[in-house]
């Protein structure tokens, strides 16, 4: 399986990655609670989804991109935010918070977010829901790691590419890539092999081909 990104163009997939819908879903309090996925798409050996976010057959790429002149090009490189992020420790999990690659899914927020429930990680509540908090980060910009063991906390994720989207807030979110399925730039080079990566199809990501947020209001 592996996802190349191809010069001004889509997102060329192949290995018979499988690609779903996913959904954010609120609780009661309008806090960001879990996945939900709302659509499976038939298995292919290979296909290609939408970089530019023109596409009339969205997510996959119908060639808009030649017709509006789509600039795709990558800067995406060894962010530092990769090699140096924010780290919390409290008494039982240690936090590392790559902000880079915060996509705005605002699971962090419930209970007073993930950094003071990091900071109590002591109180078992505290410590669950910052674990659950953490594994719905879709871009993996929030880590844990359990400081008695040293084992870092990482959900299961069947290798597959989640198309996010929030409907609660009229918001269309990245290409979710699940797994550590590797993602190659057009010149050849791999990026960061990570278990959750997600890509910008909105095209107006600063960071190309990684999602910066930027979809918001899209």
């Amino acid at each position: 399986m592996k996802i190349q990104v191809s010069r001004n163009g889509p997102y060329i997939v192949t290995g018979g990655v499988p690609l779903m819908t996913m959904e954010i879903s609120y609780d009661d309090e309008s806090d960001c609670r879990s996945w939900r996925k709302v659509e499976e798409y038939p298995l292919q050996e290979e296909y290609a989804l939408c970089r530019c976010g023109h596409s009339k057959n969205k997510p996959y790429c119908d060639g808009t991109h030649e017709k509006v002149h789509f600039d795709g090009t990558e800067t995406a490189g060894n962010e530092p935010y990769l090699q140096s992020p924010t780290l919390i420790r409290g008494p039982e999990l240690e936090l590392t918070d790559y902000e880079g690659l915060c996509v705005h899914a605002r699971f962090c927020m419930r209970a007073g977010g993930i950094w003071n429930l990091t900071e109590q990680s002591n109180v078992p509540s505290a410590r669950d829901t910052a674990v659950e908090e953490a594994c719905n980060c879709p871009s993996g910009r929030l880590v844990l790691r359990d400081r008695k063991t040293g084992e870092t906390i990482e959900p299961v994720l069947e290798r597959s590419v989640v198309v996010v989207e929030n409907p609660a807030r009229s918001e269309h979110g990245p290409l979710w890539v699940r797994g550590g399925i590797p993602v190659e730039s057009a010149d050849g080079r791999t990026y960061t092999i990570r278990n959750r990566v997600t890509l910008c199809r909105c095209g107006r990501s600063w960071n190309k081909p990684f999602c910066d947020g930027n979809h918001i209001g899209w």
